[in-house]
């Protein structure tokens, strides 16, 4: 067996770069990073997805077994419903952490400690501007909430994660000031760095995490939007700033263009950066599909990680590549095997990208032979009929085209 490297094991093959000393001095992982998914909660905001109640017991069954730490089975003042799925889900007796959602309300936390979750994350705007405008409260009303609801919740048993809304879009000292005055005079066990509008840019975050870890002196999370595609991004930078807690969505789902997705960085922290936190990769494509199904929300065939077609190879170069080393190594033609988040493949697909190589897959796979000659006049038999279609060919339609040139 080859020597293993971080970057290259017998599952995947990514890049020596990211392990050089110069990269890796100023990271400040911490020992242990836990998955806090919101797809119950924050996955369900996104337009249009409601998931019924035995929807949401088996959402969060799987992704218990599938070792996710901690889950936010809702917000139980939305409705009865809602009440009746975190009571239920927290009765389950899953190997999980559950937490509720709740504002800074003492009638919400009560709520949370009656349905029987271990902890409770607790939301409270966190920028003057949204205060004033969109709460229309006062800011000492804001933090007199916070301190009251916070303590109550602590007092009654449960974890607290202080979550302030849209903190990214706040001046930096004066969030600072207001969170301070909670932590003081309230309670948080951990604190979530909020980007609620995925506006923070990545070379901010460490600056976001180190001066808020810095002043109130308490464990970190995560809880970023992909408004610009870069919530898998900055929750990785936030963990090698030293957060412990990531919260993301299966599939990315969640409100305008979604959550940080749990496959990404769960497979980015365990191919690029070397980090088991754990989870069961070989499930996750079966996680999205799921999520998938029952959220209605489609999902691009080439999605990162858990994409249905994401190893499927059309172009001839490739193909090539793939019918050289199969035998080898494949992570020498993919960055991961797919059997590790629970795909198929890689398999050569046929179309207008086909190569000869790919005529001769279909050819050894079908049993037929084929001279040089016939298997270019195949191939160019293959690229019209795929042209003509404006997609792919399954092999029985390859297979016909073949025997045509054959049986001449």
């Amino acid at each position: 067996m080859a020597e293993q490297t971080p970057w290259k094991t017998d599952k995947w093959f990514t890049s020596p770069w990211n392990h050089d000393p110069e990269v890796t001095a100023g990271y400040d992982f911490p020992d242990e990073i836990q998955i806090h998914d919101v797809t119950l909660r924050d996955g369900e905001q996104q337009s249009g997805v409601v998931f019924t109640l035995d929807e949401k017991i088996r959402i969060a069954e799987e992704l218990a077994e599938a070792g996710v730490h901690r889950i936010e089975a809702g917000l139980p003042a939305v409705s009865a419903d809602d009440e009746k799925a975190v009571r239920t889900i927290a009765g389950r007796g899953l190997p999980s952490e559950i937490y509720a959602f709740s504002r800074c309300m003492i009638d919400d936390a009560k709520r949370a400690v009656d349905c029987g979750v271990d902890g409770v994350v607790m939301e409270i705007p966190s920028s003057r501007h949204l205060i004033e405008l969109g709460y229309r409260w006062s800011v000492d009303r804001a933090v007199e909430l916070s301190v009251e609801a916070t303590n109550y919740a602590h007092e009654n048993g449960l974890k607290v994660a202080f979550f302030p809304i849209d903190a990214t879009r706040a001046a930096l000292d004066d969030y600072l000031s207001l969170m301070e005055r909670v932590a003081t005079d309230g309670h948080m066990d951990t604190f979530v760095l909020v980007d609620t509008f995925g506006v923070l840019a990545p070379h901010a975050v460490r600056r976001f995490a180190e001066a808020t870890r810095e002043r109130l002196q308490v464990p970190l999370e995560t809880h970023f939007h992909m408004d610009y595609s870069l919530g898998v991004a900055n929750s990785l930078l936030a963990v090698a700033a030293g957060a412990s807690v990531i919260q993301t969505t299966i599939a990315g789902i969640g409100e305008r263009a979604g959550n940080t997705p749990m496959e990404e960085t769960v497979m980015a922290l365990l191919t690029l950066y070397n980090r088991d936190i754990g989870i069961k990769t070989e499930k996750l494509a079966a996680l999205a599909r799921l999520i998938g199904e029952l959220s209605g929300v489609q999902q691009p065939s080439n999605r990162p990680v858990t994409g249905e077609r994401l190893f499927d190879i059309e172009s001839g170069i490739i193909a090539t590549w793939f019918r050289n080393v199969r035998d080898v190594d494949v992570t020498e033609a993919v960055p991961f095997l797919p059997s590790l988040v629970g795909l198929d493949g890689p398999r050569v697909v046929y179309g207008k990208g086909s190569g000869i190589d790919s005529i001769a897959e279909a050819t050894e796979q079908l049993g037929l032979d084929a001279t040089a000659e016939q298997g270019l006049e195949i191939l160019d038999r293959v690229k019209a009929a795929s042209i003509a279609r404006h997609g792919l060919l399954d092999l029985a339609e390859v297979e016909k085209l073949a025997r045509e040139v054959l049986e001449r």
